[in-house]
Order: C-alpha cells, then sequence, then structure tokens
C-alpha cells in the first residue's frame, strides 16, 4: 500500500478519511481541492494542475483524496491505473445530501476540511448540489463493476456505510 486513490461522490467523507489514513500510514496526503482551487474558491489554470498532478504521480507514495477538474477526467483514469490501492467512497444518495446539509450548517461554526480559505461556503454548497445532481451518470453500476474488476490486480475497498468508512483506516492497516 503505496500510492492510494480516494474517490466518490462530494461529501462523502473523503477527506477526513485521507487525513486519518494519512497519519496512520505517514504516506503523504495530496488534496485535490486544495491544489485544484486557489484561496478565493476559483479554479487554476488547467496546465498548472496537469504539471502538479504529474508532480504528485511521480512520488514513491502517495494517498490522492478526490476527483479533480471535470474536464481533465483522464487525470482520475491515471490515477486508478498507478494506484495500487483504491477506495471507493459510495454512499447512498439521502446519506449524501444530508452530509452536504450538514457541512454547510457546520461551515459557519468552521471552515469544512480542505476548503479553500477565502471560498464561499454557500456557492460552494450550491455547486455541490449541482454536482451531486450529474453523479448518477458517472457514479453508476458501470463505474461500480470497472472498480470491482480491479481487485485481481488492486486492493479495492469499497465503502458504502458511515460505519464501514469509520472503520476502513484500523482495517486496512491491520491487512498490511
Amino acid at each position: 500500500m503505496k500510492k492510494i486513490a480516494v474517490f466518490g461522490k462530494p461529501a462523502n467523507g473523503k477527506s477526513t478519511f485521507s487525513r486519518r489514513l494519512a497519519l496512520a500510514t505517514g504516506i503523504q496526503l495530496y488534496p485535490l481541492d486544495s491544489i485544484l482551487y486557489k484561496d478565493n474558491g476559483e479554479e487554476i489554470d488547467r496546465k498548472d494542475y496537469e504539471t502538479k498532478h504529474a508532480h504528485i504521480m511521480s512520488s514513491e507514495e502517495w494517498i490522492i483524496e478526490g476527483f479533480g477538474p471535470l474536464n481533465a477526467l483522464s487525470s482520475f483514469y491515471q490515477r486508478i491505473d498507478a494506484a495500487d490501492t483504491l477506495v471507493y467512497i459510495d454512499l447512498p444518495y439521502s446519506l449524501t445530501y444530508w452530509l452536504v446539509a450538514k457541512r454547510f450548517f457546520m461551515g459557519f461554526h468552521k471552515r469544512p476540511e480542505g476548503w479553500p480559505k477565502h471560498s464561499s461556503i454557500l456557492n460552494g454548497t450550491v455547486n455541490t448540489i449541482k454536482t451531486l445532481r450529474l453523479c448518477p451518470k458517472f457514479w453508476n453500476d458501470k463505474f461500480l463493476l470497472s472498480i470491482e474488476a480491479l481487485k485481481n490486480e488492486k486492493s479495492v475497498y469499497i465503502v458504502r456505510s458511515l460505519a464501514d468508512l469509520n472503520s476502513l483506516v484500523e482495517n486496512m492497516c491491520s491487512e498490511n
């Protein structure tokens, strides 16, 4: 377990899980949102993103958390190919919408994990909801089957509940 890709729908706990996994393993964490966005919430230039992404991918070890820009799907599949461990967090949509609302209201008291410093929590929440409405086009049974098909060559973890997500770091570390 040296190259770990953590991915799934927005607001599914990827950042919190990845931070816990990085602490447990000592592997450097690269949250894509902190690479993709400026402090004000604007996306960086795609060429800059690709340069940073390539640099991370060339490292000996990494945990890369997130999806990346929608217009750079190839970088997502590069991570899937290069990773030896895949963590697909696929919580039910009803729970995901509840987590988005919780993150929004909690954001008035504490900035969400990995959120750009000066970006609007309201705008970010609206964008998250817009993204969630598009998610079934990508995060679907066909995608799930493609990830499950990689179980012979990679460690694959598919998380479908908060209980499983909360125990996964310990389970992963005990297996390796």
